[in-house]
């Protein structure tokens, strides 16, 4: 794709890294994690289409999915082994990558993966058919309030007027994730895929987190041959934006541990 933003946060150039933001962010977000990480990698990230710096998100009638499309343009970044890092739908994102090539993952930290086909959650259908319900009839701005209520930092009434008016520009591609994140249309759950990951995996989360994120977790952690999980005291999803010193300790316990 044309029109991608990339980040660079320089750092050992003998351990590369790649962070994927999450939905409604962009890749800016990961700029104190990389200062509370010090060097220890060299940190490398992108505004993922519609996000940020990058151009916006126009699929082609016959093309990838949204997940799909970001899968491909952070893979296409990875030369060899490195240590990857995701938060949300970025988690998703790079879980995605190492059940497909395991063996180009040196670590893996996934932060508050919302990948609900894991772990159904009654509360969580409830949300999404409201997201739907509102979208189709329109009402965007209520939509963009009513999911940044349980997975945003702060409410949308509460941002710059130019700020809510981006969120809800993006909230459409919300919508655009259903398939591979409710319904698992990337297949990440497979049989034996979790199971091939054999780097270190360090599973984050805020304690203050909806309650899907610990289900979540918990459904991944059973199936992941070395895992690690860690909470983020008085943390919400947005963690690594709210708490970017605690989130840099726990990604770099997980350095350590490859």
């Amino acid at each position: 794709m044309s029109g991608l933003h990339l980040r660079h946060w320089p750092g050992d150039p003998d351990r590369p890294a790649l962070a994927l933001h999450c939905m409604m962010g962009s890749g800016s977000g990961w700029g104190a994690i990389a200062r509370g990480l010090d060097g220890l990698v060299d940190l490398r990230g992108f505004d993922m289409p519609g996000h940020g710096r990058s151009d916006d998100w126009a699929p082609a009638p016959d093309g990838p999915d949204y997940h799909t499309a970001v899968t491909r343009l952070a893979a296409a970044m990875i030369g060899r082994p490195l240590d990857l890092i995701g938060h949300s739908f970025g988690a998703t994102v790079a879980l995605r990558i190492a059940v497909a090539a395991p063996e180009a993952v040196r670590s893996l930290t996934l932060i508050e993966p919302v990948l609900f086909a894991a772990r159904p959650d009654p509360a969580q259908d409830a949300l999404d058919v409201q997201l739907a319900e509102r979208l189709a009839a329109g009402q965007d701005e209520q939509a963009t309030a009513g999911f940044l209520a349980v997975w945003g930092a702060q409410p949308l009434s509460r941002m710059p007027p130019e700020a809510q008016a981006l969120m809800t520009r993006q909230i459409r591609l919300i919508a655009a994730t259903h398939d591979a994140l409710r319904h698992d249309s990337a297949r990440i759950l497979r049989d034996g895929g979790l199971e091939s990951i054999a780097a270190p995996v360090m599973l984050i989360q805020g304690a203050d987190s909806p309650p899907v994120i610990a289900g979540i977790a918990e459904a991944l952690a059973d199936r992941l041959p070395d895992v690690g999980r860690a909470t983020v005291p008085g943390a919400g999803h947005m963690a690594p934006l709210t708490h970017p010193a605690q989130v840099a300790g726990l990604i770099a316990v997980n350095l350590e541990r490859a």
